[in-house]
């Protein structure tokens, strides 16, 4: 059980929350939803004890598993160890031990050893490794990998061994920040079957829709300037919270409707021989007052690709046995395939199979090393690049306006600041410099460009990386209106449900081309 009393937070002068008391009860799950900015991090870093609130209190259980950011701290360390690290009781007995049996074995040392034995045992410490093993392959990480050090492991690997650190040794409250983010769609599928069976009390933020419908018992909503707990999963809260807000405008709408009658009432016979009638209405209208209703603080960006300038040709691309590899390792070896006007193909698989890679060949950004890629008659290609540092410079100093503008020739500045409206630039968040926007801002500004070029083709490497939940359904709902063809890396499956026709799954014994949806393809591999 984690319990919040009266929290506040204030940045600046603007609140994000205010008198958020609730309990978040022993075996929920509950999702932690807000736009990009509503502080969602911030209540978990607070609930964390990693940032002090404004005023109020936290109350937490004695063991909880956080996923930690700061993989550099960890570089020097052992993978397994890492994991083990996440029962902080039981590491610091283990180091403590090892640091006794080099020492000179007195009677105090000997008493000392069997009271850390002791707590071994309390804390399972015998099976420790066992257990972190399991959680390491669950998440993907092969076994030769779990005796190397952090930092010789891939970057994502890393993040996902910081996961396994979050959800070892039983903790009674877990507090997940983002845990899809590196993930890939198997290693989702398996963290989701984790935090079903999962006893305890769970708090978790993520980006991913279908993973929170699939998690979640209850949502924790950040909007009006307060914390809100909904029961049931995203879905259910919307209509919830959308049903609520109708009736107060509704009822709000009616007792203006009366006041104003009552209103005419008094001004008629205001000065007349109905006094006590008019003292009447005039207490009435004072019930009646319409409640203020705080403004949400939700927007959803307006996402939509407009029919590109041109057409291309029938076929957009002609790819013949192409390969790559990197230091001698083939990531993409001998794969051929055709993609045709008007696909909407979904790519995924596995982090490091080559999805980015084979993007980047389309792009024109990488070149193969062996086979050929023919681009079709009239394409234009619009690329969305997962390192946003590849498309957008943050070390200059121009503004967001003057980015935008220099990505088409001839461009009206009122077309600009349109576009930048409906990607939530609005006022001087326009002129703020690329160098300061944040990653979902990042994101959104590239998906303008994409809007503003009409092009007829669209490569988009994990657009959804650093989007809101009504950002990333904007850009599904684009996606399926977009009358040209379009390519999407992502392991959001609620995307890909909405954006995708077809899908090009990289599985371990190759990369396979299937004529469907995900949902289908997901049916047709079951045994």
């Amino acid at each position: 059980m984690i319990t919040l009393n009266s929290i506040k937070k204030k940045i600046g002068a603007r609140t994000l929350f205010e008198d958020v008391t609730v309990t978040f009860d022993t075996g929920n799950r509950y999702a932690l939803t807000g736009p990009n900015g509503s502080g969602k991090s911030t209540l978990l870093k607070i609930v964390m004890g990693v940032e002090e609130p404004t005023s109020g209190s936290v109350t937490l259980p004695r063991k909880v598993g956080f996923l930690k950011q700061n993989i550099e701290a960890y570089r020097e360390f052992k993978v397994i160890d890492v994991v083990i690290m996440g029962n902080k009781r039981l590491w610091d007995t283990f180091v403590e031990r090892d640091n006794l049996y080099e020492e000179e074995m007195t009677d105090a040392v000997g008493i000392r050893l069997g009271e850390l034995e002791e707590i071994i045992s309390d804390e399972d410490g015998y099976s420790a490794e066992s257990d972190a093993e399991s959680l390491l392959i669950g998440m993907g990480i092969p076994a030769e990998m779990h005796h190397q050090k952090m930092h010789t492991i891939p970057t994502d690997r890393q993040f996902r061994v910081m996961l396994c650190q979050a959800l070892f040794g039983n903790p009674e409250a877990l507090l997940l920040d983002e845990p899809t983010n590196f993930l890939d769609l198997e290693s989702i599928g398996w963290l989701e079957n984790f935090l079903h069976n999962y006893k305890g009390t769970l708090v978790v933020v993520s980006h991913d829709k279908h993973f929170l419908n699939a998690i979640a018992t209850h949502i924790a909503d950040i909007d009006y300037d307060t914390l809100i707990v909904y029961p049931g999963n995203y879905d259910m809260m919307l209509v919830t919270k959308s049903s609520v807000r109708e009736r107060a405008e509704t009822e709000n709408k009616s007792k203006e409707k009366k006041v104003s009658q009552l209103k005419e009432f008094v001004s008629r016979f205001g000065a007349g021989t109905r006094a006590s009638q008019v003292q009447s209405r005039l207490k009435e209208i004072e019930r009646l007052q319409p409640q203020e209703l705080k403004k949400s603080n939700i927007q959803r960006p307006y996402i939509r690709f407009y029919p590109p300038e041109k057409a291309s040709g029938q076929i957009v691309f002609k790819v013949e046995n192409i390969s790559k590899g990197y230091d001698g390792k083939p990531v993409i070896n001998n794969f051929s395939f055709e993609v045709l006007k008007g696909d909407k193909i979904g790519i995924i698989g596995n982090n490091g199979r080559g999805k980015t890679t084979l993007l980047k060949m389309l792009a024109g950004v990488l070149h193969q090393d062996a086979g050929k890629i023919e681009t079709g008659h009239q394409v234009q290609i619009g690329y969305f690049a997962q390192n946003h540092a590849e498309l957008v410079d943050k070390k200059g100093q121009e503004t967001a306006f003057e980015w935008l503008k220099q990505q088409k020739d001839g461009v009206y500045d009122q077309d600009i600041r349109g576009i930048l409206g409906k990607m939530l630039f609005g006022g001087d968040d326009a002129f703020k410099s690329v160098s300061t926007l944040s990653g979902g801002e990042t994101a959104r500004l590239i998906v303008g460009k994409l809007m503003l070029c009409n092009y007829n083709v669209l490569l988009l490497d994990e657009p959804n990386g650093h989007l809101d939940l009504e950002a990333v359904s904007a850009l599904g709902w684009a996606i399926n209106d977009y009358k040209g063809t379009v390519l999407v890396a992502s392991h959001d499956r609620d995307l890909l449900a909405h954006a995708a026709n077809k899908i090009l799954a990289f599985e371990e014994d190759g990369i396979h081309f299937f004529d469907g949806k995900l949902d289908e393809y997901f049916a047709s591999k079951k045994p």
